[in-house]
Order: structure tokens, then C-alpha cells, then sequence
């Protein structure tokens, strides 16, 4: 009589540990040198700021740095009772509130102009044309508008005084000098997302917009329904890394108006930089690590929002 004998099940595979060690040493390799990088040049100097925030330091202590004092929260009281800071907070946000939706809808304008097929053959020209301020020097750029906003000799003002009208002093009113800036900002930025909009555009099916179409749908009802709901992951990418640039505008106040008049265009950053200046370092440490946690803080929160829509 045969007797049934149950085979033991085969021993499972050995798991190659030596293989993913080697796999992810080479990992490591290739992205040692941003990581070194990223150490040296941004999160350094990040935690030397913070710890720097809390105590006195200033431009004569460099040589001595273990020799400042800790003073604990009271640079960040100091913030608070500044009235420069307080005013370059207003403008800042003044200017990110004005300057995104105009920037984006630029963008936005743009794209879908090119996209429809207007002006099809020179859109590459246009295209180049929109983000060639984009990729400009800054400094050029604020330089360029500084003539060209010129109270006497100026471009803008020439051309107002052909139609009968008097063009203001742009840069010297606390008016018009920080609308100036913002324009002149969302001129120069809209390139960028008018290039990302675009590829995304270019992403959209068809079908969607014919199924809308014989829906009834007009052409306004079509780009609501269609195409800002298929640009919304876009949309949110470009309003956060916007944002995250606005929040820091320097060169532009720093080269038209040096912060003036009477600290209208002053943003947070050239605050900061004033102070960096003048040899403040702990002030100017507390100063930027709100600045930085004030950014952060948004862009989580436009995520957040932008995610759960």
C-alpha cells in the first residue's frame, strides 16, 4: 500500500539584499552633489538664520560669533512695534493680493488665445515674445521701466500728452508708484505661465469641447465648464509657485524707488536687505524667519484649498 507523503512547500527566493544596498548606493551618488548643495547653500544658511534670529548679533560680532547674546523672542516683539515693518507687510501683501490674479489671468488670456489658432503662423513668435521678458535680467528690466515712467522724458507720459493728458510723477507719488511696480511685475511674469497653460491647453481632448459643444454649451460656457476645470491642477501650480516669488519681491523696489516715497513701495524683503545692510543681523534674522514661515504657511494653504476643490 503506497503512503502519501506531503512535499514541504519550496523555500521562498533570498530577498537580494545586497543588490537594493548597491542599487540605492548608486542612488545616493547621483544625488549627493544637490544634496550637498542643498545643505551648504539653503538649509545652512536657513538654521543659521533661525538660531541667529534670537540673539543680538550684528556686523561687528562676525568675528567673534559665540560671543553675541541670546535675547530669545525679542527681535520678533521688536517686529511687531516696527512701523516700517509693518508697513512693508501691508505692501507686500498689497502687492501679492494685486499682482497674482493679474499675473495669472495674463497668463491664462494668453494661452488661450494662442491655443485657439489666432495669429497661427507667427505663434511661435508670440510665444517667444510673451516669455522673452521672463528670462531678462530683473535689473534690466526694472532699469527699462524706470526710464520709461520718466515724469518729463519718459515713453509713458510722451504718449499720454499726444492724447491731452498729463501723465503723473509714476515713481515719486505714493499713488501710482506701487501700481507701477505691480504692473510692470505681472508684465514681466505672465510669460511663464502663459507657457505652462499653454502645454496644458494642448492636453485637453477634443471630445470634451465637441460633447460640450453639442450640448448646447456657447464658447464662455465651453471654457468654464471645460477648460478652467482641466487646467485646475495647472492653475494651482502656477498661482503657488507665483505666490511663493511674489512674497519676496526685491530688485524691483530696490532699483525704481529704493522702497520710497515715504515707504510705499517698501516690501518685506527690501526691509530685510535694509537692515542685512546696515548691520542688524539678529533683527534681520527674525525678520526673515517670519517671512519664510509666512510663505510656507501660504503654500500649504493654497495646496490644501486647491487639493481638496
Amino acid at each position: 500500500m503506497a503512503v502519501l507523503t506531503r512535499q514541504a512547500p519550496p523555500a521562498p527566493a533570498p530577498v537580494k539584499v545586497r543588490g537594493a544596498f548597491r542599487q540605492a548606493g548608486i542612488g545616493w551618488i547621483f544625488i549627493l552633489p544637490f544634496v550637498v548643495l542643498f545643505a551648504v547653500f539653503y538649509l545652512g544658511p536657513l538654521l543659521v538664520g533661525i538660531g541667529m534670529s534670537f540673539t543680538d548679533m550684528r556686523s561687528t560680532d562676525v568675528t567673534d560669533p559665540l560671543g553675541v547674546n541670546l535675547v530669545g523672542v525679542e527681535n520678533y516683539l521688536r517686529l511687531m512695534d516696527d512701523a516700517a515693518m509693518r508697513r512693508a507687510a501691508v505692501n507686500t501683501v498689497v502687492f501679492v493680493v494685486t499682482a497674482l490674479p493679474l499675473t495669472i489671468g495674463l497668463g491664462l488670456a494668453a494661452a488661450v488665445l494662442l491655443n485657439s489658432g489666432i495669429a497661427r503662423l507667427p505663434a511661435a513668435f508670440f510665444r517667444l515674445g510673451y516669455y522673452l521678458p521672463n528670462i531678462t535680467s530683473i535689473i534690466g528690466i526694472a532699469v527699462a521701466w524706470k526710464f520709461l515712467l520718466e515724469p518729463e522724458a519718459g515713453l509713458v507720459n510722451r504718449l499720454l500728452e499726444l492724447a491731452g493728458i498729463q501723465g503723473p510723477n509714476w515713481l515719486q507719488s505714493e499713488s501710482t508708484a506701487l501700481p507701477s511696480i505691480i504692473v510692470m511685475t505681472a508684465w514681466r511674469s505672465f510669460g511663464f505661465n502663459m507657457v505652462v497653460l499653454l502645454a496644458a491647453l494642448q492636453t485637453i481632448p477634443r471630445e470634451l469641447y465637441e460633447a460640450a459643444e453639442v450640448d448646447g454649451a456657447g464658447r464662455w460656457a465651453r471654457f468654464r465648464s471645460v477648460t478652467v476645470p482641466s487646467l485646475r491642477p495647472v492653475l494651482l501650480f502656477c498661482t503657488v509657485y507665483s505666490s511663493v516669488g511674489f512674497m519676496q519681491f526685491l530688485e524691483e523696489p530696490l532699483v525704481m524707488t529704493r522702497g520710497g516715497p515715504l515707504n510705499s513701495t517698501l516690501s518685506a524683503s527690501l526691509a530685510i536687505f535694509g537692515q542685512f545692510g546696515v548691520g542688524n543681523y539678529g533683527y534681520a534674522g527674525a525678520a526673515s524667519t517670519v517671512l519664510f514661515t509666512v510663505i510656507v504657511a501660504l503654500a500649504v494653504l493654497q495646496l490644501r484649498v486647491g487639493r481638496s476643490r
